[in-house]
């Protein structure tokens, strides 16, 4: 059975961000149930000199349909999000994104093989191919920020 960049990528996304909507959910009734507000989770870090949650949620969605656009337009540039994000609109960014996902089809994202994409932080560029940025480079970012929001999440409960 052979595997396609659309399996690889595009339809784990879809997957992993639809657990994360389930996640999302199932903590924001936790949150409601123990009269917690929302927002208390929005800035948590499990570690000082980690990036808060908000971010891990933004950065996944960033590693994932952002990826794709990336690499569809040549450049990928990190995903910072919105620093004013409320999780509300953290569950919107990753619904807005299994959206976007499920809107590709495999043949658009499987023609993405062999297409030139640079990664850009600051001056610095690394050039890629499609395949190579999004299963090196944009995959193993994507599962670790999705289990990092994961793990935040889990750590209040």
């Amino acid at each position: 059975m052979a595997i396609t960049l659309y399996d690889a990528t595009a339809a784990l996304f879809i997957q992993t961000l639809g657990a994360m909507e389930g996640f999302l959910k199932r903590g924001q009734a936790h949150f409601e149930d123990n009269n917690i507000p929302l927002g208390d989770i929005l800035e948590t870090r499990l570690f000082s000199d980690m990036l808060p949650f908000r971010y891990q949620v933004q950065a996944a969605i960033g590693h994932s349909a952002a990826a794709i656009e990336g690499v569809k337009g040549g450049v990928f540039k990190p995903p910072y999000g919105t620093p004013t994000s409320d999780y509300a609109a953290l569950q919107a960014e990753v619904a807005a994104a299994v959206a976007k996902l499920k809107a590709y089809t495999p043949d658009e994202v499987n023609a993405l093989e062999g297409k030139d994409v640079v990664f850009q932080i600051g001056d610095a560029q690394v050039p890629f191919t499609g395949e190579g940025f999004l299963l090196t480079f944009s995959l193993a970012n994507f599962h670790f920020h999705a289990t990092t929001a994961y793990g935040i999440l889990r750590s209040k409960g």
